[in-house]
């Protein structure tokens, strides 16, 4: 009798079990993949073979099908350039070669169509090329926002779109190697583990959890189907959308754009913290992330009825960006929509810095060129060589102030 009642208890406690926070679930995920366990996730190493096992994990737990070509898996060996114009060569064999592992899973809604959602979990390791950090001490990049927030997120959409939206399937991937150049996203499109011809469209996530009190969240992307515009207008009652319509940018969503399919990429912005040290799971806005992820899956039931989405391809404007010889050492704030280029962090011992620039100045003239926006800024600088010095004039507050600048 014990017994009976012991087991009707305990299947009342397993009837009343609550529902799991997913808020709360975004955070232990990025908690775990920004974890100094990790040591940086970089390409190849113990890292992130274990970040990508995690993943698998959660996949499984999701109950998705392993769609790579090892289970979830989709392994792929390459050796890093030492010509930066050489085109990476995959599938190598030999010493100095690197194998990544892009993690793949399904939902088969036995659909014509399928929609790929892709955030990369790969980041810098203990630093090296790319990163921002200037001590001569080695510290774990954990990449907390870069990029583990984006798979947070693509954990979140394949929870919330288990046996909902099935007019599509849908692809979840975590790629690989993109800090190193697109490298798991180029690898997957050239050696595709489903029908490419089949895809709807694709949504990226890349640094997508600093979402900041005026809320701006930019969306790549958006003239390269022309549904894209009206369906982010139409479901979007809290972001101020900063919208480029360019498929190109610099993330793993230019690799499907230039397989034809149209994308749309997600992002917060950048920050000081990036690609340092510094950036850690305890800065991120996790409540932001929620209502980015409501927000994109929103925007996927809307677009589940429409069939396969029109490609339509659009003005690159990374072909226009001028080539420098020398920096400024800022990092802009790519989310300012206002005039001039606006400051979002200064880099120690650069020209900005031993000049007096600081944080929040908006860069208003460089030189003789009067600075309106990111590319007016680009163009100015372009045209200063090292040993060169020049004036700029920024807005602090309601002032304008004038410096000298010493390339």
């Amino acid at each position: 009798m014990r017994n009976i009642l012991f087991l009707i208890f305990l299947c009342f406690l397993i009837s009343c079990k609550q529902p799991i926070n997913q808020e709360t679930r975004i955070k232990e995920d990025v908690t775990f993949l920004a974890s100094d366990k990790l040591e940086g996730r970089q390409t190849g190493t113990k890292g992130e073979k274990e970040a990508a096992s995690y993943i698998e994990k959660r996949f499984q737990e999701l109950e998705l099908t392993p769609k790579g070509t090892k289970g979830f898996l989709q392994p792929f060996t390459f050796k890093p350039k030492t010509n930066p114009h050489e085109a990476i060569k995959f599938d190598v064999n030999g010493d100095g070669t690197i194998t990544g592992n892009n993690v793949l899973g399904f939902i088969d809604n036995k659909a014509e169509n399928m929609v790929i959602i892709g955030a990369h979990f790969d980041h810098l390791g203990f630093g090296g090329e790319g990163s921002l950090y200037r001590d001569s001490i080695k510290e774990i990049h954990n990449g907390a926002d870069d990029n583990a927030s984006g798979v947070a997120i693509l954990l979140n959409l394949a929870a919330k779109l288990k046996a909902k939206n099935t007019k599509n399937n849908y692809l979840f991937m975590a790629f690989s190697g993109e800090e190193m150049g697109l490298l798991g996203s180029n690898y997957f499109v050239k050696n595709p583990t489903v029908d490419t011809q089949k895809v709807s469209y694709m949504i990226n996530m890349d640094m997508v959890g600093r979402l900041k009190k005026d809320s701006a969240l930019a969306v790549y992307g958006t003239g390269t189907s022309p549904i894209f515009k009206q369906t982010l207008k139409a479901h979007n009652n809290r972001f101020k959308l900063i919208q480029q319509e360019s498929g190109v940018g610099p993330s793993d969503h230019t690799s499907f754009y230039l397989a034809d399919i149209p994308v749309l990429h997600f992002f917060t912005g950048q920050h000081e913290d990036y690609h340092k040290p510094s950036d850690d799971s305890e800065k991120l806005n996790y409540e932001g992330m929620e209502t980015i992820s409501n927000y994109i899956f929103n925007i996927i039931s809307d677009l589940d009825d429409n069939g396969k989405l029109a490609f339509r391809k659009t003005k690159n404007e990374s072909e226009e960006t001028p080539r420098f010889k020398v920096g400024l050492g800022v990092i802009p704030d790519y989310m300012f929509d206002g005039i001039g280029m606006r400051i979002d962090g200064i880099s120690e011992e650069k020209p900005a810095q031993k000049a007096g620039l600081q944080k929040g100045d908006i860069v208003i003239q460089l030189g003789d060129s009067i600075v309106v926006d990111m590319m007016s800024y680009m163009r100015a600088l372009s045209v200063f060589e090292k040993g060169n010095s020049t004036k700029v004039v920024v807005k602090r507050g309601d002032e304008e102030v004038e410096k000298k600048i010493q390339f």
